[in-house]
């Protein structure tokens, strides 16, 4: 990708700068790190308040452009004053650090819910999905676009309120002609959430913003998003050809009025969605969904209001990117030129597994094991992948390494498909709540001998996160001193970040002290 992008991000990690006093601010700790910036609690001395601190990564603050679109779209979106924004308070340079000073929540983003809990009882959602309406009405009436809808950027409180973070902070990562896939940040370069009308580079409105709501509505009701691939065209894709399952068959205890709604929300053309925040929120008032404050997320812990990626997103939304990262890192054309000879690719990927479907032999032989009788074999290793995407199924992820062997040529691909397929089932196992079973997949993963490490990273980070949440937490550490010493030291700076970023919060600063020991 060429035309304005963003620089490549610096390998050598931010200072750290709790302790530091930045004019009247007084940096008490860092609370996480993102693509965008690292963002700390501090403590805004005059007025004795806390508030996060978000500060540009060095990488960044050296393109000017970039900082002026920082600026600028910043400065836009603290005039956003309303109940369900999180407020910005300052903008500014100090001491040689770009920063945004903004409200500090309490709480934890949609998105740790959702990977601790699951899909969430319909009042939840109809209760979330109505303070999120309410924040789109107030921006679209200011003619702001958020332009990066997702789990990440809505943050809950224990007290039932519901606050959307980074309003127009999307926009500095992209340039007037549309998306940049070579944009910083993990999260930025999964178009999970994105528009149709993003991934074609089109003007957007604010019926782009109600799209990503929609589908992060469906995430929130069915446990993931509608759509997932191997890829980020692949996901780009889906969103502009595909339908998505109908809610109703996948959770039958939703109100229909409730899953009409989303699936509104999630039509392809724009004239088909709700034209603006105030018809949602007239039809979401009209449900009247019954539920009591039981509902209501519990043991919400602290959670910095930067966006960030967080455990059990494995595949598509995590270090599935990387292979898009590489792809993206080898062309200099721009997204929609990309999409149409791309699209071309996966037409015919897609229907060469529909015929390997159609034309499939009926099986000379009756096998007991549950791959065999379920899961139709396909041609490739690759296509394999991509039907147990679609099913979701034990049989599904089983049936890749089952029907293409990872010792089998050709091996590179075999192999690579096979190691994301089993960490795809232990999440599968860990979301069934059958524990030992996901333990034994990620060993298969820690234990396969193969040069390219980062499987084993994936595979230790999402076990430690998994026996931290169990409260194992010595076993937790075992697995995190065998990542940090043997592992992580193996792996380029693109791959810690992603490993780093999928541990528990609770976790990433024992390994990142490890690794810091390391250096």
């Amino acid at each position: 990708m060429s035309t304005p992008s963003l620089p490549a991000a610096d390998t050598k990690p931010d200072p750290d700068l709790s302790g530091r006093t930045l004019g009247d601010y007084q940096m008490l700790r860092r609370l996480g790190r993102g693509g965008m910036a690292d963002v700390y609690l501090a403590e805004q001395k005059s007025l004795r308040r806390q508030v996060a601190f978000k500060v540009l990564k060095r990488s960044l603050a050296d393109d000017e452009s970039y900082v002026r679109r920082f600026h600028r779209e910043a400065q836009a979106a603290a005039a956003l004053v309303h109940a369900n924004i999180v407020q910005i308070h300052e903008v500014g340079f100090l001491d040689g650090v770009h920063f945004i000073a903004q409200e500090y929540v309490s709480g934890q983003n949609l998105r740790q819910i959702l990977s601790r809990r699951g899909p969430i009882t319909a009042p939840v959602a109809a209760k979330v999905m109505r303070q999120v309406a309410s924040a789109l009405q107030k921006a679209g009436e200011q003619g702001i676009i958020h332009r990066d809808i997702k789990p990440e950027n809505i943050m809950l409180s224990a007290d039932h309120e519901v606050k959307v973070a980074d309003f127009g902070l999307a926009h500095v990562a992209t340039d007037s002609r549309g998306l940049n896939l070579t944009q910083v940040g993990l999260t930025m370069g999964t178009p999970l959430y994105m528009s149709p009308e993003q991934v074609e580079g089109k003007p957007v409105d604010p019926r782009s913003d109600i799209y990503s709501f929609g589908v992060t509505c469906y995430h929130m009701l069915s446990g993931r998003p509608p759509f997932e691939a191997e890829t980020a065209l692949g996901v780009a894709v889906q969103h502009l050809k595909k339908e998505p399952v109908r809610l109703e068959t996948l959770r039958p205890d939703i109100p229909e009025g409730l899953c009409q709604i989303v699936h509104k929300m999630l039509a392809k053309e724009p004239e088909q969605r709700y034209q603006r925040a105030s018809e949602l929120i007239r039809d979401l008032r009209a449900l009247r969904i019954e539920g009591n404050d039981d509902d209501w997320p519990a043991d919400m812990e602290n959670w910095p209001t930067e966006t960030g990626t967080t455990p059990g997103q494995l595949a598509a939304t995590q270090q599935l990117a990387a292979l898009m990262q590489q792809e993206t890192q080898q062309r200099s054309r721009r997204w929609p030129a990309i999409v149409v000879a791309s699209l071309m690719v996966v037409v015919a990927v897609m229907l060469g597994a529909l015929l390997a479907w159609i034309t499939r032999p009926e099986p000379l032989l009756s096998q007991t094991t549950p791959a065999a009788l379920a899961v139709t074999k396909l041609d490739s290793s690759q296509a394999q992948y991509y039907h147990a995407i679609g099913r979701n199924t034990e049989e599904a992820w089983l049936s890749v390494a089952k029907y293409f062997p990872p010792t089998a040529e050709p091996r590179i691909i075999n192999e690579r498909y096979a190691l994301l397929a089993k960490l795809r089932l232990a999440e599968f196992y860990s979301d069934q709540n059958r524990l030992a079973e996901a333990n034994k997949a990620y060993n298969e993963v820690i234990n396969y001998e193969t040069s390219d490490r980062q499987y084993e990273a994936f595979a230790l980070a999402q076990q430690a996160s998994l026996l931290e949440r169990r409260g194992d937490h010595d076993a937790a550490l075992a697995k995190l001193q065998h990542l940090g010493t043997s592992v992580m030291p193996t792996l380029d700076e693109r791959y810690r970040q992603q490993v780093l970023q999928q541990l528990d919060s609770g976790l990433r600063p024992n390994l990142e002290a490890m690794l810091a020991a390391r250096d």
